[in-house]
């Protein structure tokens, strides 16, 4: 295989040094192969360890548009990520998502990859009840590839069959109620594996990676890569291997898959549905022992990513990191909203809107596992992530393209303009015991698996401010808690007053009652709807407030993904729009790790809401601070069209 002479190259560098290639933002240089392949003295690599730039001189060489880009990984000399860690890219996909080894998203890349998704933390519920149902719903609509193994990896004792009674459990047939569904969940299950281990294991995942390859070698075809004297040149002088378009390393040299497809690379995707604090030590251990020898290994991580900025630094060096409400179908269809409808644009500034409002409710508690929410809360579970992501969606300027860096750089460009949050402008919860209908519900103290005498806030209310032209003097209220009165999650958009109101005799004193407001309801029942003002029928002139809505059951008579559905997707077709950047993370966990220590530090007591209520009444003081009204209380639109 010839290397082109000039070769335009990604490069995402995992080493917390190597700051001008970050591994999020993925710098895109222009290298000529001559200006870094030189070697250095063996007794020079044996004491130094140089980061790859000092040996790469960037050639700005224009290269025709024909010239297909290429990624470069830096890895050791014995072929491991540097850091022990997970290294998104691939040696065959480009940054936009699309693959150009085995074929653009969709069909050529279900038809010609091999793809084994271990899920990490198999036992547990969000495995249970998310992650193997939205692999089973991708399956069902022909997303996965054609050869996919599926694998669970837990300390639990069991075996395949008892794996797959445990799944069947959770699975359903929302999209096709026929006897059809049926098959293809046998289907399904027939590919599903287990493999128990520590999670700080190296030779657990040793034995998984046996049992990974057997499965995968019963779908690979064509010829097996070949040693090459360059690959071992560049080990024994100590430089760093690279891995090129159809180039798995080079040390191992093999026809491109797209060569009239001749062969398929076995891409390993790992998710972790595991706490945060042992993410390091399952990649760590994973990527030296369980890694594609010639495909991709990808690392999916979720939400609390650490709990506040130091420890939030020490994940990001290793990992991926995914926020699962990013792929919800309205968060999604905010950017749609934004950018595709004249109507709105002009109104998307402080000139007309008055607040934003965020709010996230569930109806239930932590019900046994307190323990496990105790050492997070609600503020580091939901606000810091879930909320404020959808406010950077919201808030943030128009994008240069639709381009995943695109999206993101502008989403760093808001989170990096909000205050960090003060304490005066936080209140905080936590649900007690409560009887409703004859029924008792526990408070969150009662939950044997919660320290005693913990202060850990179940519900929290904040006020955001973004310092730019578009937003100054605008609040961001963000709401979120368990054990509320209903289940909701939704944006809430109030305009400002009519000026010199024509019609503020008929309104009434409360002018708030007349304001116009834009709703996105995330869930359930996902909709879209615009308060206006109109006239009663009738002879007399009596106004009343109507709601143009979209309802999504109503319109779409189809089922709308999952969101993991969409995540699962998108990282094995290698899409980044809803994953997050390292940077962004800084800068999210800047703006709330100032008023969580000194929530911290000072013991703030959480005030007490009973379980099933609309929250703590300084919620409502909070918001009147800033001549706010939270909209899911006062609205009377609630629960009903």
């Amino acid at each position: 295989m010839s290397i082109r002479p000039f070769l335009t190259t990604h490069i995402p560098i995992n080493l917390p040094p190597l700051r001008p290639f970050h591994t999020d933002r993925m710098a895109a240089l222009t290298f000529h192969p001559a200006a870094c392949f030189f070697p250095r003295p063996r007794e020079a690599a044996a004491t130094t360890k140089q980061p790859l730039h000092h040996y790469c001189s960037p050639l700005r060489t224009l290269v025709p548009r024909t010239t297909r880009p290429c990624l470069l990984r830096a890895r050791s000399s014995n072929g491991l990520p540097q850091t022990g860690g997970a290294s998104f890219g691939s040696s065959n996909e480009v940054l936009d998502g699309t693959p150009t080894g085995d074929g653009a998203p969709g069909q050529g890349q279900r038809g010609g990859s091999t793809v084994s998704i271990t899920v990490v933390g198999a036992s547990g519920d969000l495995a249970k009840k998310k992650i193997f149902p939205a692999l089973f719903a991708l399956f069902y609509e022909g997303w996965l590839p054609e050869h996919f193994t599926v694998f669970g990896y837990a300390r639990s004792e069991m075996n395949d069959q008892e794996l797959r009674n445990m799944i069947s459990m959770t699975l359903t047939c929302r999209i096709d109620k026929s006897e059809n569904c049926g098959d293809k969940m046998e289907q399904f299950l027939k590919r599903c594996f287990y493999q128990s281990g520590q999670y700080n294991s190296e030779e657990g995942f040793a034995e998984l990676d046996r049992k990974l390859k057997e499965k995968e070698e019963r779908h690979l075809v064509g010829k097996l890569p070949r040693p090459s004297p360059l690959g071992d040149f560049l080990a024994n002088h100590g430089l760093w291997q690279a891995s090129f378009l159809g180039v798995p390393s080079l040390g191992t040299i093999q026809k491109s898959p797209n060569a009239g497809r001749a062969g398929r690379l076995p891409n390993r995707l790992f998710y972790l549905s595991i706490p945060p604090n042992i993410f390091v030590d399952v990649v760590r251990s994973a990527s030296r022992t369980a890694s594609s020898s010639s495909g991709w290994t990808r690392f999916i991580v979720e939400k609390p990513f650490g709990r506040d900025s130091e420890s939030s630094g020490e994940l990001t060096r290793s990992l991926k990191k995914i926020d699962h409400y990013l792929g919800k179908e309205l968060v999604e269809n905010l950017s749609v909203l934004r950018f595709s409808n004249l109507v709105f644009e002009p109104l998307w500034s402080r000139n007309y809107i008055r607040n934003v409002q965020l709010i996230f409710s569930e109806d239930f508690g932590t019900e046994g596992r307190g323990g496990y929410f105790d050492n997070y809360g609600i503020i580091r579970d939901i606000m810091q992530n879930h909320l404020l992501q959808i406010l950077a969606l919201f808030a943030m300027e128009t994008p240069v393209s639709l381009d995943a860096e695109d999206i993101r750089n502008e989403k760093v460009k808001v989170l990096r303009s909000m205050r960090q949050l003060k304490l005066e402008d936080v209140v905080v919860g936590q649900y007690k015991g409560h009887s409703k209908g004859g029924k008792s519900y526990p408070g969150y103290a009662d939950d044997p698996t919660v320290p005693k005498g913990s202060v850990t806030p179940t519900f929290a209310a904040a006020a955001l401010f973004i310092d730019n032209a578009r937003w100054d003097g605008v609040p961001f209220l963000m709401k979120a808690g368990k054990a509320l009165h209903t289940r909701r999650a939704e944006i809430r958009v109030q305009f400002r007053r009519v000026p010199g109101n024509l019609y503020r005799r008929n309104i009434g004193a409360d002018l708030d009652k007349a304001t116009n407001e834009l709703v996105l309801r995330v869930q359930p029942d996902e909709a879209i709807y615009l308060k206006v003002n109109n006239k009663v029928p009738g002879l007399g002139m009596r106004l009343d407030r109507s709601n143009l809505n979209l309802l999504y059951s109503e319109r779409y008579r189809r089922e709308i993904p999952d969101a993991y559905e969409r995540l699962l997707l998108d990282a094995m077709e290698g899409e980044r729009r809803l994953f997050i950047r390292s940077d962004e993370l800084d800068a999210a966990w800047a703006i709330f790790t100032p008023a969580l220590r000194e929530l911290e530090d000072r013991k703030v007591a959480p005030e007490l809401y009973p379980y099933g209520s609309r929250g703590p009444v300084g919620a409502h003081y909070l918001a009147a601070n800033y001549n706010v009204r939270w909209g899911d209380i006062t609205s009377d639109d609630d629960g009903a069209f």
